[in-house]
């Protein structure tokens, strides 16, 4: 099922997303969604606060959906390790139509739950080190517009605010 994307200015992507107790069929069926709401955005990742979920669950896949053991699901993430710096563009779902240049790391290592419950970590380096940062931001309640500075920020939170009050928002 698609599930609406919840954009900057509302509350929950602005609060720290809670733990998964267990991996229950709800926690199955948000996952499903979830990839489901991403693939039709279409976007290379997307974490439950951004459907309204307040809970540390995100999923991302760098293939757009081609290939089929492309999808990563994490539950409960934490990084183990992150090193090095990038500069590169990046966009968010939540942040429809807007990209900005983000340091994110070279290098990041996240460790979870699978959807099983059992225990994995990804490495990854480049975009996939960007994504796994991005999705982590999300978690903590920080958009990729958090992480800017000075007029690329206003610039954006500017933009954001006249479409609010133009109700295109």
């Amino acid at each position: 099922m698609l599930r609406p994307i919840l954009r900057l200015g509302d509350s929950i992507l602005s609060e720290p997303a809670r733990p998964v107790e267990a991996i229950t069929p709800a926690i199955e069926k948000l996952i499903d969604d979830m990839a489901e709401t991403m693939y039709a955005a279409p976007g290379i990742g997307l974490a439950a606060p951004q459907v309204g979920q307040s809970l540390q669950i995100f999923v991302l896949d760098l293939s757009l959906g081609k290939d089929p053991a492309g999808l990563v699901v994490m539950v409960n993430p934490e990084f183990v390790e992150r090193e090095g710096m990038q500069l590169e563009e990046e966009g968010c779902l939540s942040v429809p139509g807007f990209t900005a240049t983000v340091a994110r790391p070279k290098r990041a290592v996240v460790k979870g739950l699978d959807r099983n419950g059992d225990s994995h970590t990804i490495e990854g380096t480049g975009l996939l080190a960007r994504a796994l940062q991005h999705e982590m931001d999300h978690l903590n309640a920080c958009l990729f517009v958090d992480r800017l500075r000075g007029i690329a920020r206003d610039l954006i939170l500017r933009k954001v605010k006249k479409l609010s009050k133009a109700g295109k928002w």
